[in-house]
């Protein structure tokens, strides 16, 4: 298995560091660091963390790495971290994007997920 952000994931979690180093350049580096070490063993494990409570019907799973959730999904060889997002945010639903929405090659329509 191969893990891969999708676009709008990748620039959620630049952003989250971004944010962390505005506070603490080495606080930043750190949470990089478990990042890549946390999301590094999906490659082997790819159903880890927990379905997201949220949303329990949908085939995602979430994989927390405080004060974060990156939420992510199986499909074929890759686990695709779809989103990242702040513990203290609320997961946006499936309803909540425009439908036919390409992620990196993968079409995702409503009812699907």
């Amino acid at each position: 298995m191969r893990v891969r952000f999708t676009p709008s994931a990748r620039v959620q979690f630049l952003s989250s560091l971004s944010y962390i180093r505005r506070d603490s350049p080495q606080a930043a580096v750190n949470f990089r660091e478990r990042a890549e070490t946390v999301l590094r063993r999906l490659e082997e494990f790819p159903d880890p963390g927990r379905v997201v409570p949220e949303f329990p019907d949908l085939p995602y799973r979430e994989v927390v790495i405080a004060p974060y959730r990156f939420f992510c999904r199986a499909k074929g060889n890759i686990v695709w971290i779809v989103a990242v997002r702040h513990g203290a945010q609320i997961p946006e639903g499936p309803g909540s994007r425009p439908p036919n929405e390409m992620l990196n090659g993968i079409r995702i329509r409503p009812g699907q997920e």
